[in-house]
């Protein structure tokens, strides 16, 4: 029996944010959100790991073409939220808070579509080196 195998890809971006709800008081913000609802905003530097899992072509050896793989998520992602205020300056948190969470789901839903249908794809975005997340969640 041929097990499918997983193929990863490391990416890394910087970016600031701010976890706040526009309609709630600074005080109901912080009081959620903690410091990271700083008004001033605050920033991360985000390293961002690509999954892609299928069964390698028995003909190339290949999985996906990491070279294609690389400029996707380049251009896709890092090129995207690198140096960004993600609150201000990415429309894909006009209507989201900029959680790890959120982040990580936005760049699956960048990905998903450039990813040939056959292969999974997972997400797992680490905001620092104890807190990541990673979609979608693995049983």
């Amino acid at each position: 029996m041929v097990y499918p195998l997983s193929l990863y890809r490391l990416g890394h971006f910087n970016a600031a944010h701010q976890l706040a709800i526009p309609t709630w008081s600074l005080e109901k913000n912080l009081q959620v959100f903690g410091k990271c609802a700083n008004p001033n905003f605050h920033g991360h530097n985000y390293e961002v790991e690509v999954r892609v899992t299928g069964h390698v072509d028995p003909e190339t050896g290949i999985l996906i073409n990491l070279k294609e793989l690389k400029d996707i998520i380049f251009r896709e992602v890092e090129e995207r939220f690198d140096h960004k205020n993600l609150n201000m300056d990415c429309p894909e948190f006009t209507d989201r808070v900029p959680t790890v969470e959120n982040i990580c789901i936005v760049i699956f839903e960048i990905l998903r579509p450039l990813i040939p249908d056959h292969l999974d794809l997972g997400i797992r975005l680490y905001e620092t080196p104890r807190n990541f997340a990673e979609y979608p969640a693995r049983p």
